[in-house]
């Protein structure tokens, strides 16, 4: 008898741990399920929209310019954000706001993105922190799923400061 509920409990431990591993690896790896807070990335995203996120094009340096990243707030570590790429490495940037009198330029470093909010008035981003390294990033943003009204693929910034090749 004790035989046999021992036996029981370490088979189901060890489907715990084996559904455990695969559920890390996904969401590590392949991809998650995302809820964005905060009026950063308005009218694009909205408090509480549910969003698709992947993460292996981080793992092959495929983001893009105009892509929509969840990374590691470079203020605090325990926090994730939701930016838009607006610079990679080699860019030149405007790290003001466009209502700026005086243009202010820089490039991003090697290693490192350029990140911002789609709503400039509102949106703590690389404005306020700088460049954010590469490997902060967590994933890339590839569909949002709720609200329903909304569902599919983002639209492009509201701003259009992402064609600055200048």
């Amino acid at each position: 008898m004790l035989r046999r509920v021992v036996g029981k409990t370490f088979g189901f431990l060890g489907y715990a741990i084996q559904y455990g591993c695969i559920a890390h690896c996904t969401f590590e790896y392949i991809g998650e399920i995302v809820i964005c807070s905060g009026p950063s990335m308005e009218p694009t995203i909205r408090n509480y929209d549910v969003l698709l996120s992947e993460n292996i094009s981080r793992h092959f340096f495929s983001i893009q310019k105009g892509d929509i990243v969840i990374a590691k707030s470079p203020n605090n570590p325990k926090t994730n954000i939701c930016k838009r790429v607006i610079g990679l490495e080699g860019d030149k940037v405007c790290t003001g706001s466009p209502s700026d009198f005086l243009k202010r330029h820089t490039y991003v470093p090697k290693g490192h993105i350029w990140l911002e909010g789609d709503n400039l008035q509102n949106s703590t981003d690389s404005r306020s922190y700088g460049p954010v390294p590469y490997a902060l990033i967590r994933g890339r943003i590839c569909l949002k799923l709720w609200p329903l009204n909304s569902f599919g693929l983002l639209k492009d910034s509201p701003n259009g400061r992402i064609l600055q090749d200048d």
